[in-house]
């Protein structure tokens, strides 16, 4: 069972609060100090996946592993940047650490990660001769070998077929980057090049943050840093308690579903209930179906991190992205279901399940909250697309990876947004002309799905579509995905989103839809895999939306003439 306990941390939720206004200045310098590492790491990587698309993100911890602040990067990196820390601690004693060290980590059950190509590199900083802080970044990186290109197979059955796996090992040592330790890793993939380069990347990020912190500790002395750091979690520990506090006796559940478990079959469900006991706020997924023979299972970490993500965007979304913010949380999740799966299963594909927990967490949460912050169900999925095939450009092979953005929910006061990530993902598109200028792919088009939202006085958002050609032979495909069988769900009275679907040839001779989860199909020159992903559902009565606003979604595309019977029009 996975449970957030207050004696873990030793975080006082009681403690006075420092001065309002110092806290604030410090919390801001430290979150610019996580900014400034997330900057240098996507502006120095070489994959477009980190420098393109921003699939990374870095944090500070203290000396206990405590996190302190946390870039405004991807809610799910946090399960394993903080695993991946705690993972160090666990295996290299405090009084072990040495200055001139840092590790590297990426598995799901040695390491505290979630799955293998997100790759942690944690860094000691020492001030006065002690052990103080470490920095931490993850990076996404697009391949560490396994049995297909992107080293994620939905229906890969354990982790042994997903790359390699490095527990918490030093990467640097006495100052000096283990040569050795670094081909090995680089050789295990199919792009050595890019991972030896993003890796070293990744350590000089780490650099960097420690001497922006060894600036701070010169400027303001270790105590008062410290000190800073405790009033910090304090508060924030202590803000969650008043808005947990103030739910009362209320309770709710809810249900959603995965198409399958990743290899066929039937449907998943996902089951979270919500209520408050002895303070703390229990979230409870009993009822949730068992661990997947696929790899859409979740490690310990990445349920943490959905289920901190969301508790902080229903309850505080202005919260700190801190240790405190977790204090009053109990997570309650039996091993062996799909959210809390026993070793060795794949976790490869773990985003889609992810983005049903939080589904089902913001499902259970409309029985809790205020009509007012009701919310529909978005494209709570986490598309990818992966094409591999040789280099046009220099030897080796290339590996283009894109996780895709879907129709957001509508709320009770906003339409849905279009072609947005949702959820515990929050990269960037790659764009057109960077993907056709690096890889023997075309682009045949980038637009929304007209008609996917759910109808509703508050339309759900649009899906987006992705049609890619292949410009050589032997271009391989796979792709992971979900929400093909259950769409986002409207709500009050809104309409269902459009589910999403999949393509092999689309407008040729021989289109043929292809299922949610696809590992290994070939193309050749000419071919095309075309993605739709889902729209948002809606929310309220359509026959109320403004007739305005539904001349303007006609205008736009967003709606057709067929769909004006549902909002009480004819024409």
């Amino acid at each position: 069972m996975s449970n957030v306990k207050i004696a873990q941390t030793g975080i006082s939720r009681d403690q006075a609060m420092a001065d309002p206004i110092s806290m604030e200045v410090f919390s801001n310098r430290l979150l610019t100090i996580t900014e400034e590492m997330g900057n240098t790491l996507i502006r120095s990587s070489f994959s477009t996946n980190i420098k393109e698309r921003k699939d990374c993100s870095v944090g500070l911890f203290d000396k206990r592993g405590r996190l302190v602040a946390q870039a405004s990067h991807i809610p799910l990196h946090l399960g394993s940047l903080r695993g991946s820390v705690q993972a160090v601690l666990k295996r290299f004693p405090v009084e072990t650490i040495r200055p001139g060290t840092a590790f590297i980590s990426n598995d799901p059950y040695l390491a505290g990660g979630t799955h293998m190509p997100d790759i942690s590199v944690v860094t000691p900083m020492f001030a006065d001769g002690q052990l103080r802080f470490f920095t931490a970044n993850i990076a996404h990186h697009s391949d560490v070998g396994g049995s297909v290109p992107g080293s994620v197979s939905a229906n890969a059955r354990t982790v042994f077929e997903e790359g390699i796996r490095l527990p918490p090992i030093l990467i640097v040592e006495n100052g000096k980057v283990r040569e050795d330790l670094l081909d090995l890793i680089a050789q295990n993939t199919r792009e050595p090049e890019e991972r030896v380069l993003d890796i070293r990347v990744q350590m000089a990020t780490n650099d960097q943050g420690n001497a922006a912190l060894d600036g701070l500790i010169r400027q303001m002395g270790i105590e008062a840093v410290e000190q800073a750091v405790g009033d910090i979690l304090s508060y924030t520990a202590r803000r969650l308690q008043m808005r947990i506090d103030a739910l009362g006796n209320a309770r709710g559940a809810f249900t959603c579903h995965l198409d399958d478990d990743g290899s066929g079959g039937d449907p998943v469900p996902v089951t979270t209930t919500v209520w408050v006991e002895n303070g703390n706020l229990v979230v409870d997924f009993a009822g949730t179906g068992p661990q997947a023979r696929g790899a859409l299972n979740v490690s310990a970490s990445a349920l943490d991190a959905t289920v901190f993500y969301a508790v902080k965007a229903l309850l505080d979304p202005q919260l700190m992205p801190n240790e405190g913010m977790m204090q009053s949380i109990d997570i309650r999740a039996e091993k062996g279901l799909i959210v809390n799966a026993r070793f060795p299963a794949a976790t490869g594909a773990r985003s889609i399940t992810c983005q049903k927990i939080a589904r089902a967490i913001f499902g259970a949460f409309r029985q809790i909250l205020p009509a007012d912050r009701l919310m529909a169900s978005g494209n709570d999925d986490l598309p990818t697309v992966v094409f591999s095939a040789a280099h046009a450009k220099r030897e080796g092979t290339y590996v283009y990876l894109e996780t895709l953005g879907g129709g957001g929910p509508a709320t009770g006061r906003t339409d849905g947004m279009n072609a947005v990530h949702v959820h515990v993902t929050n990269t960037s598109n790659l764009p057109i002309e960077a993907l056709e200028n690096e890889y023997p792919l075309r682009v045949d088009e980038y637009s929304l799905v007209e008609r996917s939202g759910g109808a509703g006085r508050y339309r759900g958002g649009l899906g987006l579509v992705r049609q890619v050609t292949s410009l050589q032979d032997g271009t391989i495909f796979s792709a992971r995905s979900d929400g093909h069988k259950h769409p986002a769900t409207g709500v009050a009275g809104g309409g269902d989103g459009k589910p999403a679907r999949l393509y092999l040839n689309y407008g040729q001779d021989g289109q043929k839809s292809l299922p949610s989860k696809v590992t290994h199909l070939t193309l050749n020159t000419g071919e095309n895999i075309r993605i739709e992903t889902g729209g948002g559902g809606g929310l309220g009565n359509p026959a109320e939306r403004p007739e305005a606003a539904v001349r303007l979604d006609l205008e736009n595309g967003y709606i057709g003439t067929g769909d004006l019977p549902l909002y009480g029009r004819t024409g």
